[in-house]
C-alpha cells in the first residue's frame, strides 16, 4: 500500500468509474458546442484580487474557503474557488469583446478548490462545466443558457430536477430593497458572524440555510415586490421564452446564490434525491461584474454544472449510462512469433480506428483470455505457430463463444465489418 493518500475532502477518479464523469462532462457541453460557444480553458490559480473584487470579499467563499498562498516573488495568489471571475478576466486581457461579434459565448471545464467541511456531494476539489455570454444585455440570452442546461440534463435520462428562478434586481431598484431588508434584519436574533453580513450583503442571509435563521425570515420583505419596472419587465420575457420552450422553472423569491456578482436574472438546478447538498448547478446575469475587475462595461450571463453533483443525480435516479466498452478488440498471441505478428495487427487496427488491446508480459491462454473478457471487448484474435504457418488468426466472439479462422491479412477488414 502506498504511504501517501489523496487529500481529505478530494477524490480520484479511477477506470471504470471515470467513463461516467468524461461523458457527463461530454453531454453538458454539447449543446453549449452546438449554440456558439467556443471553448475557453485558465490558468487553476490567479490573483487573489480577482476573486475578492469578483466573487465579493464578504462571501463565504472568500472569507472562509478560498486556498490563497503567496509565492516567492511575494504575489498572493489563489486557487480558483469558481470559473466566471477567471474566464472574464481572460476575455478582457485577449480582448475578446472588441471583436465585434458580442455576445463573446464560451464554454469551460475544469477543477475547482474550496476548503469546505467534506460531505458527501460537497468537496474540496470538485469538478464543473461552465459556460458565459459575455456583453450583451438580452432576455433571450438569459432563457437560451438556462434551455441548454436543461438540455443537457435531459440528454443524460435525468428527470427529476427542478429549475429554481429569481431575480435580484438592478442598481436602480435594489438599493432600496437592501435598505428595507436591512430594517427588518436587524430586528431579529441572529449571530454575530450573521448580522456583520446586515450591513455588508443582507440578500446572503436569506440564502442561510440553518432553520433557524430560515424560522425569523418568515415575513422579510421580498425583492420582487421592489423591482422596477425594467426588471420587472426584462424578468418576465425570461419566464415567458423558459414557457414557450417547454422548459419548467419555478419562482423562488428567497433564491440569491453565493455570489456578489449577480444581477437580475439568477437561477438554480437543484435535485431533490441528494440531500441537503441539493443544488448541482446555477448562475444568473452579472452586469456589473466587467467593471468591478477593471473592464468596461460588458453586461453577461453564465452558469456552471458540477459534474460531481451530476453524477450523484444519476445515481440517485439508479440511471447508468450507455458507455461503450474501452476496448472492443483484444488480441491473444500463443508464442513470440505470434506476439510480433499480432502486435503489427493490433497496431493497424487501431490506426483504422478500432479499440484495441493486448495481452501483454507473456500470460498464458487462460489467463490472457480471462483478460480479454475483463477488458469488455467483443472480439478476440488469437494466433499461435499453426495458425500463423497457415496464414491465419483465430477471431472469437467473446459473446457467444463462436470461433473463426480469417486471413491474416483481411483480419482488419473482416474486424470493422463485424463491428459495424
Amino acid at each position: 500500500m502506498s504511504t501517501f493518500k489523496a487529500p481529505k475532502g478530494t477524490y480520484d477518479l479511477l477506470p471504470p468509474n471515470s467513463a461516467t464523469y468524461l461523458a457527463v462532462r461530454e453531454a453538458i457541453s454539447a449543446p453549449l458546442r452546438n449554440s456558439g460557444y467556443g471553448y475557453i480553458e485558465t490558468p487553476g490559480f490567479e490573483s487573489v484580487e480577482l476573486f475578492a473584487r469578483g466573487v465579493g470579499e464578504s462571501t463565504d467563499i472568500v472569507t472562509k474557503e478560498m486556498y490563497a498562498f503567496e509565492t516567492k516573488g511575494g504575489d498572493r495568489l489563489a486557487l480558483r474557488p469558481e470559473g466566471t471571475a477567471s474566464v472574464l478576466r481572460a476575455a478582457l486581457e485577449a480582448n475578446l469583446h472588441k471583436g465585434g461579434n458580442l455576445p463573446v459565448k464560451l464554454w469551460y471545464s475544469g477543477s475547482y478548490y474550496r476548503y469546505e467541511r467534506p460531505q458527501k456531494g460537497r468537496y474540496r476539489h470538485f469538478s464543473q462545466v461552465g459556460a458565459e455570454a459575455i456583453g450583451a444585455e438580452d432576455p433571450a440570452l438569459d432563457a437560451e443558457l438556462i434551455i441548454l442546461a436543461d438540455q443537457a440534463y435531459r440528454s443524460l435520462g435525468l428527470r427529476d430536477f427542478r429549475i429554481l428562478l429569481n431575480s435580484l434586481g438592478d442598481t436602480a431598484c435594489r438599493p432600496v430593497y437592501r435598505a428595507a431588508l436591512q430594517d427588518f434584519l436587524r430586528g431579529l436574533e441572529l449571530d454575530e458572524d450573521t448580522r456583520r453580513r446586515i450591513d455588508i450583503n443582507p440578500l446572503r442571509v436569506l440564502d442561510d440555510k440553518r432553520e433557524s435563521v430560515q424560522e425569523q425570515l418568515i415575513g422579510a420583505p421580498m425583492l420582487r415586490d421592489y423591482l422596477c419596472e425594467e426588471c420587472k419587465a426584462y424578468h418576465e420575457q425570461v419566464r415567458e421564452l423558459l414557457t414557450a420552450a417547454g422548459v419548467a422553472f419555478e419562482d423562488d423569491a428567497k433564491l440569491v446564490r453565493g455570489l456578489d456578482y449577480y444581477t437580475r436574472t439568477t437561477f438554480e438546478f437543484v435535485h431533490d434525491g441528494l440531500g441537503s447538498q441539493s443544488a448541482v448547478g446555477g448562475g444568473g446575469r452579472y452586469d456589473g461584474l466587467s467593471e468591478m475587475i477593471g473592464g468596461p462595461e460588458l453586461p453577461s450571463v453564465g452558469w456552471a454544472l458540477g459534474v460531481d453533483r451530476t453524477v450523484l443525480a444519476l445515481e440517485a435516479e439508479g440511471i447508468t449510462l450507455d458507455i461503450p466498452a474501452a476496448t472492443s478488440v483484444y488480441a491473444v498471441p500463443l508464442g513470440e512469433e505470434a506476439r510480433r505478428v499480432l502486435f503489427g495487427t493490433v497496431t493497424a487496427l487501431r490506426r483504422a480506428g478500432v479499440a484495441t488491446d493486448f495481452a501483454y508480459g507473456g500470460k498464458g491462454l487462460k489467463n490472457a483470455m480471462k483478460s480479454a473478457n475483463r477488458s469488455g471487448a467483443r472480439l478476440a484474435l488469437v494466433a499461435g505457430e499453426r495458425d500463423l504457418a497457415e496464414g491465419l488468426v483465430q477471431v472469437k466472439d467473446l459473446e457467444s463463444g463462436e470461433q473463426t479462422p480469417v486471413a491474416l491479412d483481411a483480419v482488419v477488414e473482416e474486424i470493422r465489418r463485424r463491428l459495424g
